[in-house]
C-alpha cells in the first residue's frame, strides 16, 4: 500500500507550487477573497500558501523522506474558515494524507482524504481517485467489510472500472469467508486484465477448487504454468486438477514433465509419481524410478515404499527385482500378508525352499487374512520338492478354509500317485 495512487496524485499538482505561477506578493490583502475565487477557478495556489506547501513536498520527497518536517510546514499554513480556496485545502488534505499513509496510520490519511473531497476543490475524476484510496486505506488495515463498501460504491460511480479494483473487492470478499460473492469480481478482474498477475489468477483457482470446479481449474493452471514454469507448485495442482476429472494418464504426463525438470524432490511428490505410474500400467517405470530415488535417499526406505516398490516389480512381472523390498517390507511391518505374497513371488520364481521359509513365517505371525492361502502353497512347494507326504500335512490343514475344493484336488492326487507306486 505504500506505492499508493496518492503519490501519482500529489506528483500531478507539485508543479502549481511553482512559485513562477503564483499571483504577484504586491496583492493588497483586502484582496484576498477575490484572488482565492480566482484562484478556484484557475486551479492555482497563491504564493505564500505554495511556498509553505512546496516546503511540505520536499520534506516528503527527501531521502529519506521528512515526514515530520513535512507535516510541521503543512500546519504553518492557516486553515481556517475563509483561509483558503477548495482548491488549495482540498491539495493541502491530500499532502496529510500521503504523509499518514506512509507512517501507517490509516485512519488519519482516510480523514485527510474525505477533508479533500468535503472541500470542494477536487475535480469528478480527482473525487474518484481519492475514493479509491479510501478504499484501498481500509483493505490495508485489513477492515475488509468496510473496503468492499467501499469498493462496491466506487466501482457503480465509475464508468470504466480498473481490473486491479476487481480484485481487491474479491479478496475483500475472500477475507471474509464470502466466496460466493468473492467468485465474480474476481472473474471480472481476469476478464479485463490486459496481463493478470499470478495471484490473481490463483485466487479464482482457489474458488474453483473449493466450488469443485475442476474442468474450470484446468485452463487457469496451465497458464499459471505458462506464465510460472519453473513453479513445482503448479505442476503439481496441474496433476491433481487432472486426476479429479479422471483423466490420470494426462494427470502423470504432467506430473512426469515435472520430475524430468527437476523439480519434484520431495518423497510425498515421488510416491505420488509412483502410484500414477502404476495405476496407468506402466509399472517397470515406476520399479525403476523409486529405485533410484532411494539410491538418491530422496524417499524414506519404510515399509509403505517397499511394499510400493515390491507392487511395481511384481506388476511388471520383474519377480527377481520385487523379493528384497518385498522381504523388507513384511520385516518391517511384521505382516503375515507380506509374508504370503513374498512366498507366492518366490513360488513364481520356483524357488521352492524360499518361499517355504516365508510361508511359514506368515503363518508363525498369526495376523494372515487367509492362512489357508499360505497352507496350499506350502503344500504345493513341498511337492514340488518331492515330498509328497508333507505337503499332504499342509492340504489337510487347508481343508478347513476356504481352499478346501482346492486342497482337496492335490490330496486327491497325491494319494492316487501314492497308489500307484
Amino acid at each position: 500500500m505504500r506505492t499508493s495512487k496518492l503519490i501519482q496524485v500529489l506528483g500531478s499538482f507539485a508543479l502549481a507550487f511553482c512559485i513562477a505561477n503564483a499571483p504577484s506578493a504586491s496583492f493588497a490583502q483586502s484582496k484576498k477573497e477575490k484572488e482565492k475565487a480566482k484562484n478556484d477557478a484557475a486551479g492555482t495556489i497563491d504564493q505564500q500558501t505554495g511556498k509553505k506547501l512546496q516546503a511540505a513536498y520536499d520534506a516528503y520527497q527527501a531521502t529519506p523522506p521528512q515526514y515530520n518536517q513535512a507535516k510541521a510546514a503543512l500546519d504553518t499554513i492557516k486553515q481556517g474558515e475563509g483561509d483558503l480556496s477548495p482548491y488549495e485545502m482540498s491539495r493541502v488534505q491530500q499532502l496529510y494524507a500521503a504523509i499518514a499513509q506512509q507512517q501507517e496510520r490509516f485512519d488519519d490519511s482516510r480523514s485527510h482524504l474525505n477533508k479533500a473531497i468535503a472541500s470542494g476543490g477536487l475535480n469528478e475524476q480527482e473525487i474518484l481517485d481519492t475514493r479509491f484510496n479510501i478504499a484501498q486505506l481500509f483493505l490495508a488495515q485489513e477492515k475488509w467489510k468496510e473496503g468492499a463498501a467501499a469498493l462496491e460504491t466506487w466501482i457503480a460511480q465509475t464508468p470504466k472500472p480498473n481490473s486491479n479494483a476487481y480484485y481487491m473487492l474479491a479478496v475483500a470478499y475472500y477475507q471474509m469467508g464470502d466466496e460466493k460473492k468473492a467468485l465474480p469480481p474476481a472473474e471480472k478482474a481476469l476478464a479485463i486484465a490486459e496481463k493478470p498477475q499470478p495471484s490473481w489468477i490463483q485466487l479464482v483457482l482457489s474458488l474453483y477448487l473449493k466450488n469443485e470446479m475442476f474442468a474450470k481449474a484446468e485452463p487457469l493452471v496451465r497458464k499459471l504454468i505458462a506464465a510460472e514454469p519453473e513453479k513445482k507448485a503448479h505442476w503439481i495442482q496441474l496433476s491433481a486438477v487432472l486426476g479429479a476429472q479422471e483423466k490420470y494418464d494426462d494427470a502423470l504426463v504432467a506430473l512426469t514433465l515435472a520430475y524430468h525438470k527437476g523439480l519434484l524432490t520431495e518423497d510425498t511428490e515421488l510416491r505420488r509419481l509412483a502410484d500414477l505410474m502404476a495405476f496407468n500400467n506402466i509399472p517397470y517405470r515406476c520399479g525403476t524410478m523409486l529405485t533410484s530415488e532411494l539410491e538418491k535417499k530422496r524417499v524414506t526406505s519404510d515399509a509403505a515404499l517397499q511394499e510400493k516398490l515390491s507392487n511395481c516389480w511384481v506388476a511388471a512381472r520383474e519377480w527377481d527385482k520385487a523379493i528384497n523390498p518385498l522381504r523388507r517390507a513384511a520385516e518391517m511391518k511384521r505382516s503375515g500378508d507380506l509374508f504370503t505374497r513374498l512366498g507366492e513371488v518366490q513360488v513364481q520364481r520356483e524357488n521352492w525352499n524360499g518361499a517355504i521359509e516365508a510361508l511359514r513365517k506368515a503363518l508363525e505371525m498369526g495376523n494372515a487374512k487367509d492362512p489357508g492361502n499360505a497352507q496350499v502353497l506350502l503344500g504345493m512347494s513341498y511337492y514340488n520338492l518331492k515330498k509328497p507326504q508333507e505337503a499332504r500335512q499342509w492340504f489337510q490343514r487347508a481343508m478347513s478354509t476356504r481352499h478346501a475344493k482346492q486342497a482337496e484336488g492335490w490330496i486327491r492326487a497325491i494319494d492316487t500317485e501314492a497308489g500307484a507306486s
